[in-house]
């Protein structure tokens, strides 16, 4: 009886202590550091090499220079919405001038009527003392209520025109704000990265971040600070600037663009700009044709038609020459398969031949 009693004992239940403690504190530690590595926490970053660096960065500058294209377009038609939302505004101004002049009219006339009891002209005429003035004045009552018939269609004809001229500045507001939404939407695109390109170039020693980006330690990456310091006459002083070779052009405005893109090498890129102390690749390019007396679009997608497309074999000194398949940069050609261009923000407006980038096309536009 006893025995069967003990069978059905429940187990004491044992402490954890000494050598059971420990295995279990060496097992927890175990699985943690299992799980630490499988999660990888607290491991480092592997570096990048300076050739991975190159590629990531070329990659996030292309994709930038395309967003910023994109920019460029977005403000130009923001800004032209701008002006025509200013000029309605305008117009609608100058309607509701006249029409407040118009009203004030009629309100004389009404308060004329009231004065004299409210009876039509004609019959004050004729009822009046003097027959001999009733011919005269009955010309002159018909006068009188045909001019104020054409006073209150002019009234309502301006009245819909200020009506017209509201609701289109109603859609031109709304197409303004659309497009200001998108320059915002293109801005965060572009500094995300070009932020991303800083960072990762920050990760470089200085010479390896001049072979990366092919600038001197001097010019790569420029900061805010550094592009709002840098002046006209500290580009100027650079050997490059200093040794422009003769450029024969095919005629007086190309030559002139050439020369001005050779006045600016040097010239940090600032993305957006358009002069005249720094550029983005399109900025550089529209800057040297408005120097010339020639103005060209905003954007590298609407430069390329600008004139007439020349193969790569017929480029002359003055041409415009485009890379990539979205026609996302641009160079002004110098001659002797080299190129004018503002790169981007790891390096200011240089020389550079044109097969160090997809060749997409060429226009003549002097």
């Amino acid at each position: 009886m006893t025995l069967q009693l003990s069978a059905h004992r429940k187990p004491r239940p044992r402490s954890l202590g000494g050598t059971t403690v420990r295995t279990a504190a060496t097992l927890a530690l175990a699985g943690a550091a299992t799980a630490t590595a499988f999660d990888g926490v607290g491991h480092a970053e592997p570096q990048a090499t300076p050739a991975q660096v190159k590629a990531k960065v070329d990659t996030l500058y292309r994709e930038a220079e395309t967003a910023t294209e994109s920019y460029n377009g977005a403000k130009e038609k923001a800004d032209a919405s701008q002006r025509r939302l200013n000029a309605l505004r305008d117009e609608t101004a100058r309607r509701q001038q006249k029409l407040n002049t118009a009203r004030s009219a009629l309100g004389s006339f009404a308060a004329a009527q009231y004065r004299e009891n409210g009876y039509n002209p004609a019959w004050q005429l004729a009822l009046s003392s003097n027959p001999d003035r009733y011919l005269d004045g009955a010309s002159f009552a018909e006068r009188a209520g045909d001019r104020r018939a054409q006073a209150i269609t002019r009234v309502r004809a301006q009245l819909r025109e200020i009506e017209r001229l509201r609701g289109a500045s109603r859609v031109e507001l709304t197409s303004l704000r659309e497009r200001q939404e998108k320059l915002k939407q293109e801005r965060r695109t572009v500094t995300a990265k070009l932020a991303e390109a800083r960072r990762l170039l920050d990760r470089l020693t200085p010479p390896e971040r001049a072979r990366v980006t092919g600038a001197t330690t001097r010019t790569a990456a420029p900061g805010p600070a550094q592009r709002a310091s840098r002046s006209a006459s500290s580009t100027r002083s650079t050997p490059e600037r200093r040794t422009q070779p003769p450029v024969t052009a095919p005629d007086s405005r190309a030559a002139a663009a050439v020369s001005y893109a050779y006045g600016k090498l040097g010239s940090p890129y600032v993305w957006g700009a358009t002069g005249p102390n720094a550029f983005d690749c399109s900025g550089l390019v529209q800057a040297a044709y408005r120097s010339a007396g020639l103005s060209l679009p905003r954007t590298t997608y609407a430069q390329i038609n600008a004139g007439r497309r020349v193969s790569r074999s017929e480029l002359r000194p003055g041409d415009l020459v485009f890379f990539y398949s979205g026609i996302s940069h641009v160079g002004l050609y110098i001659g002797n398969g080299k190129m004018i261009h503002a790169p981007n923000p790891s390096a200011p407006v240089r020389v550079a031949p044109i097969d160090q980038m997809p060749f997409a096309g060429a226009t003549r536009v002097a």
